[in-house]
């Protein structure tokens, strides 16, 4: 039996769909039994509850073959590494107290950093936890910056007429989108192949840079020659919270655009056929963005 955590989202309900077509037996963890009807009709079997509860997450866990793990973003919070904290400490309780054997964990690339990164470096202490649990077999997903991420800036791109962020234009990173997360973590949830504690580096088809993406965003919105402006920290913390952004947020994805442009966020990433996904930024851009 696959436990899958935060089931309603944007990985786990893809990795819930592929384990039930694969025959598997799949519980899906939510907060709202409404969120994963779907999953339901298909064969999965839900349980309600909310991830900060061990106790909860202990049951939900028990005589699982495997977990997938995650910490759900939450935006409204006051304090995100104390969020984050919270919800990593019931996940790894769990595992440890039903005696889980594998789990295949959804974390970031940059996550070696414990600090300096904002909700990345969260991350860490959440892959620490779960490599701290005896005769756990776990896999870290470290995933680059996801396309869908794009999707928040398509207002700024249609009405300002440019894109903008505080990343280095010409800053190359993996972009991926999250039905090619989805998809590694469902082949290795059905492998279970790796021992002891290790990390796959989930890159998308190819590293882009910002401007290079402005390029692809703008063609796809008939905006062929839309600039890419690189602003500074502090214009765009002020205008994330303008736009309505919890301060936790808007200070954590601050923090971590100046780990990406000049700390070590990209140590160890190397792209292989390991590493490298299928889906194209191109792709993206002409069918969903």
């Amino acid at each position: 039996m696959y436990v899958i955590t935060g089931a309603s989202g944007n990985t786990g309900k893809l990795i819930a769909k592929t384990l039930l077509e694969a025959g598997k037996e799949v519980k899906v963890i939510s907060r709202n039994p409404d969120h994963v009807a779907d999953l339901v009709a298909l064969g999965a079997t839900a349980v309600i509850g909310n991830l900060h509860d061990a106790t909860f997450l202990t049951e939900a866990f028990r005589g699982a073959k495997a977990v997938y793990t995650l910490v759900p973003p939450a935006w409204d919070v006051a304090n995100w590494r104390q969020y984050q904290t919270q919800v990593g400490f019931a996940i790894a309780s769990a595992i440890q107290a039903a005696s889980v054997p594998y789990v295949v964990n959804l974390s970031s690339q940059g996550a070696h950093l414990p600090e300096g990164a904002g909700p990345v470096s969260g991350l860490f202490y959440m892959e620490q936890m779960l490599d701290a649990i005896p005769n756990l077999n776990v896999k870290h997903l470290r995933a680059g910056f996801f396309m869908q991420n794009f999707l928040n800036y398509k207002g700024m791109m249609q009405h300002l007429n440019l894109f903008g962020t505080s990343l280095k234009p010409d800053l190359k990173l993996p972009i991926v989108h999250v039905r090619d997360i989805a998809a590694v973590a469902a082949e290795e949830l059905l492998s279970l192949d790796f021992k002891g504690s290790s990390v796959r580096f989930v890159a998308g088809a190819a590293d882009r840079s910002m401007s290079e993406v402005t390029a692809v965003l703008g063609k796809a919105i008939g905006k062929t020659d839309l600039p890419y402006v690189q602003f500074s920290p502090e214009d765009e913390l002020q205008g994330a919270l303008q736009n309505g952004l919890a301060p936790a947020i808007a200070e954590g994805y601050r923090d971590l655009y100046h780990a990406l442009n000049y700390g070590d966020y990209q140590a160890g990433y190397v792209r292989n056929a390991a590493s490298t996904t299928p889906t194209t930024l191109e792709w993206f851009a002409e069918k969903e963005f």
